[in-house]
């Protein structure tokens, strides 16, 4: 998210933020002299009604000397909150973010929901009454926690406490190479004890049950969990980048991946026979462990699985779409 803010910032959050809080409107005001040792200055005219006066004593870090005179600050389209002042940096943080997440989950869902998800399971026996809305309502009340939650670690991008770096060649290609299925491979090994631990009794039915509200899922029920159960699946990821170099580019590409693949596999798709079936966690494992629970708890892959000994092979026999028929059946036998 660093590369995220640092694009913005140049674009329109520099100009944004000078609008918003101009560095001239606190020149006028006497706290600001008293910090700045500037009490000689002459004070700038102020209405108490004007939005200088309103934001005028809002805490902000020393302006800088170049700034010193009020006529060069009132010229000068610069914020009293420089980029890299923190409380600037984390609300711009989470409203990208939100906005983002936003942006991919109606855009990749919607695409998924409209073109790929078969709306006759939309008449399976479990699939709920208004099930998209409220799936999509849960999910919209979950992002602006978990966004919260999640911002010390883009923080931690932010002041370069990360391993993230700019220049391919400080590692080479063949380790850009395999850091793709080393992130892969890690976030999935941890994901699955993070899901698997979600479903321990303790904290199943206040953290985890929510999601499994939806035995049919749409791909809208990518994100419909409770706030902290999508943060602890989320975890790994972030934690990967404090712990192994990762292009930084690279690392904005598989983050909006991630999120793509979280809604592909809940597109309750039971299509089976494909020769990856074995290799990929896709979305037939994953319809079955909405169906049953207790298997398939990996992201990517199905290594994890067969190591905990939770792993179940998808099969046409136990395709969901096969209590639709028989339920669309006796729907008709009831209206004649």
């Amino acid at each position: 998210m660093d590369l995220v803010l640092r694009i913005c910032d140049d674009l329109f959050l520099d100009k944004l933020w000078a609008t918003v809080l101009p560095a001239s409107a606190f020149l006028s005001s006497p706290l600001v002299r008293l910090v700045n040792g500037t009490s000689h200055l002459p004070t700038l005219p102020s209405d108490p009604k004007t939005w200088s006066h309103l934001i005028s004593y809002i805490p902000h870090p020393p302006l800088p000397a170049e700034l010193s005179s009020p006529s060069l600050a009132a010229s000068a389209l610069v914020s009293a909150w420089p980029r890299d002042y923190i409380p600037r940096q984390l609300i711009s943080l989470f409203v990208l973010t939100l906005i983002g997440i936003h942006f991919l989950y109606f855009s990749v869902a919607g695409l998924s929901y409209k073109y790929i998800f078969n709306h006759d399971m939309m008449k399976h026996p479990r699939f709920l009454k208004n099930q998209v809305k409220q799936e999509i309502q849960l999910s919209l009340k979950a992002f602006p926690a978990m966004t919260i939650f999640t911002l010390p670690w883009f923080q931690g991008e932010v002041m370069g406490h990360s391993y993230l770096y700019d220049d391919i060649s400080e590692y080479g290609w063949a380790y850009f190479v395999f850091s793709i299925g080393w992130f892969l491979l890690f976030t999935d090994f941890c994901i699955y004890w993070v899901h698997r631990w979600e479903h321990h009794p303790a904290c199943y039915k206040w953290l985890h049950k929510p999601h499994h509200k939806w035995i049919i899922p749409s791909p809208f029920a990518s994100h419909a969990f409770h706030p902290l159960d999508g943060y602890f699946q989320s975890i790994p990821y972030h934690l990967f980048i404090f712990l192994f170099p990762l292009h930084r580019t690279l690392y904005l590409g598989l983050f909006f991946f991630v999120n793509f693949w979280s809604i592909l596999i809940h597109d309750s798709d039971m299509i089976t026979g494909h020769p990856l079936e074995k290799v990929i966690n896709g979305p037939a494992h994953h319809t079955l462990h909405h169906l049953y629970f207790t298997v398939n708890y990996g992201q990517y892959f199905t290594f994890a699985d067969r190591m905990g000994h939770s792993y179940r092979q998808p099969a046409s026999e136990l395709d969901p779409m096969r209590q639709v028929k028989p339920a669309q059946k006796e729907a008709s036998g009831k209206q004649q």
